[in-house]
């Protein structure tokens, strides 16, 4: 029977409580860093961040309510091959780690863009950035709009009151606390999300006559067909297009996306910065294996009636909510446990995407206008950007609303824009000939190219076919609801119609995994072409460091990077791109791209640059640790 608008006053409790427990850290991050009036500490937390907390917020933060509400279904539809994004994870992890990390921590940037203006010149940071900043603010609207919309739908929680709190309450820490606040909410809400997903697992598993009873249903109903190693493109997930699409896709939101690498390089070190990327990727694995996990005790609790063929909810993102009214609205509280865990997944996005909009937007932006800012004044800049971007967020959410279909394809979003960003950063990082023409060549085409490919795969939506929807079965339903008692199941298989274009069933049908892909792989040929065809750039002239060669990441422990702690500095670490001028001691003949410091500590008002990692006199003692 339909189950839906039963949230009651206990429910309520425990999702205010998540709210208020939020704001008040951010109360407290502004209490206690009131006398520190800069905005380095705002942004980047004064760069004290130890790895702990720092993974729990990276783990959050990429964890939205999408994650909480739509994996599950998406495993409930498709079957349990969604667990070989663990693979993509790893990859993912590693390579940002060991290739983007280093690169972006020692060059004491504060956006990653700046690295853009380091490498290549301005109009590649401004473009870059841009880009970040539409991508972001849309990405955002529809992780705030759309799990609003499916817990409304099925539990009756107030939609508008739950999209104007979440946009008010992030706005409020992020502006009071800055990136410190942010991290440790991030830390709070993570683990709210791991105790409504036990919840969910217990209470769930139990009502579906345990594990063993749910393993055999889902592996009856085909659900437990992981490996499918099918080559083709088109397919929706395969184990290719899960690993290598899903690779490619997660590093291009993940490797050198500001949100990310804002936090790893708001750590005291670099090895915490690392140790925070590794200890997340466990996190991200638990809540991948616990979402996973869901939608096979949600597919065998639904086995024999399912709620979305049978009419009782109007979404596959619904069936989540309506499965956790149904086993848990017995128990005053937990329906709102549920609900509050996955608005921790949306907070912790949001406030990431607006602190990170605020930095990417006063380093890029405003301080590069005015120059001569007070510490006091670029302080209150920052926290009022905060605000200007939460409003922001929170009106694309409103404006998610009468844009109907369109939500779906702001989520690809990430993988249209992300893989030309990716491509753009290895451009420079990984290949020091790249000029910049080839630069910018690659960016255009990168992104033609994967606009391309999402709008069109948008505008003709794959055949079944190729995304192989499981069966779902509605034998064992009470129609008495519906008016109709005719089987529903059939409305989800779409024909091909006669007028789609030939590129709709080949190179619009592609896997949506590719798309990030695709804008990869465009920049970088293009990119590469351009600059042989202009005449490569000379590796020699780049300032040391910002590049990083195949062979720096296979033995991190190249003579001239060894893995140095980067503690003492750490309050040290002023303009890069002046200290690099001004500094007699950087020599650019150095074959290792090492770079030789005096490690004399220079005071942070003569802006001086000095570093431990790269003094040599330290090297040779860390050779010895090692």
């Amino acid at each position: 029977e339909n189950v839906s608008g039963t949230f009651q006053a206990g429910d309520y409790v425990v999702f205010a409580l998540l709210f208020v427990v939020s704001s008040s850290i951010g109360v407290f991050f502004a209490i206690k860093e009131w006398k520190k009036d800069s905005s380095k500490d705002f942004l980047v937390g004064g760069r004290q961040m130890s790895c702990g907390p720092v993974a729990l917020s990276l783990t959050a933060s990429f964890m939205s309510a999408v994650t909480v509400i739509g994996a599950p279904s998406d495993v409930y539809r498709y079957g349990a091959s969604y667990i070989i994004f663990g693979i993509a994870y790893t990859f993912v992890v590693f390579l940002t780690a060991e290739v983007f990390l280093p690169v972006f921590y020692r060059s004491g940037i504060t956006s990653t863009y700046e690295y853009l203006e380091l490498r290549f010149c301005k109009a590649a940071r401004v473009a870059a950035t841009l880009i970040y900043i539409v991508q972001t603010i849309l990405y955002t609207g529809v992780v705030v709009y759309a799990p609003a919309l499916a817990l409304n739908q099925v539990t009756g929680f107030d939609l508008w009151g739950s999209i104007y709190a979440t946009g008010i309450v992030c706005t409020f820490y992020c502006t009071l606390g800055g990136l410190k606040a942010v991290v440790w909410t991030d830390a709070f809400q993570m683990v709210v999300m791991v105790v409504g997903f036990l919840t969910v697992l217990i209470q769930g598993s139990i009502r579906a006559g345990g594990i063993e009873s749910v393993w055999s249903t889902s592996h009856a109903g085909g659900r437990l067909q992981v490996f499918d190693f099918d080559i083709d493109p088109l397919r929706r997930h395969t184990f290719w297009t899960l690993s290598v699409g899903g690779t490619f896709t997660w590093l291009g939101i993940y490797g050198v996306n500001q949100s990310t690498i804002q936090r790893c390089i708001s750590c005291k070190t670099e090895s915490h910065a690392r140790w925070a990327l590794y200890l997340n990727l466990l996190g991200l694995w638990i809540i991948l294996f616990c979402a996973v996990v869901s939608g096979l005790i949600m597919y065998a609790f639904y086995y024999s009636c399912d709620p979305w063929s049978a009419g009782y909810v109007s979404a596959p993102d619904q069936v989540m909510p309506y499965f956790v009214m149904e086993i848990l609205g017995g128990f005053p509280g937990l329906p709102g446990l549920f609900v509050a865990c996955a608005f921790s997944g949306t907070l912790s996005t949001v406030a990431a995407s607006i602190n990170a909009l605020a930095t990417v937007m006063y380093e890029d932006f405003v301080s590069q206008c005015f120059t001569g800012l007070s510490n006091r004044a670029a302080n209150w800049i920052s926290k009022a950007l905060c605000v200007v971007f939460g409003v922001a967020c929170t009106t694309m959410a409103v404006a998610a609303s009468y844009m109907g279909g369109i939500v779906q394809a702001a989520l690809s979003i990430h993988g249209i824009c992300g893989g030309p960003m990716l491509g753009l950063f290895s451009l420079g990082i990984l290949f020091p000939v790249t000029n910049l023409k080839g630069a910018i060549g690659g960016l255009i085409t990168g992104i033609s190219l994967s606009f391309w490919v999402g709008v069109g795969s948008f505008i003709y939506p794959a055949s079944s076919n190729n995304t192989h929807p499981l069966e779902l079965n509605t034998a064992g339903c009470n129609f008495s609801t519906t008016e109709d008692g005719s089987n529903q199941t059939l409305l989800t298989i779409s024909t091909p119609t006669p007028d789609r274009p030939w590129l709709a069933d080949s190179w619009y049908s592609m896997s949506y995994l590719y798309f990030s892909a695709v804008g990869f792989i465009g920049t970088v040929a293009a990119g590469l072409l351009i600059t042989l065809l202009t005449g490569p750039s000379d590796p020699k002239k780049l300032k040391p460091g910002l590049t990083r060669s195949v062979r720096d990441v296979v033995c991190f422990c190249s003579k001239g990077f060894i893995h140095a702690d980067l503690s003492q500095d750490k309050e040290d670490l002023a303009d890069f791109g002046k200290a690099w001028e001004t500094h007699p001691s950087v020599q650019d003949d150095d074959q290792e791209g090492a770079i030789k410091m005096d490690g004399s500590r220079d005071t942070p008002e003569i802006n001086g640059y000095t570093n431990a990692a790269f003094d040599h006199k330290e090297t040779s003692q860390d050779q010895a640790k090692l």
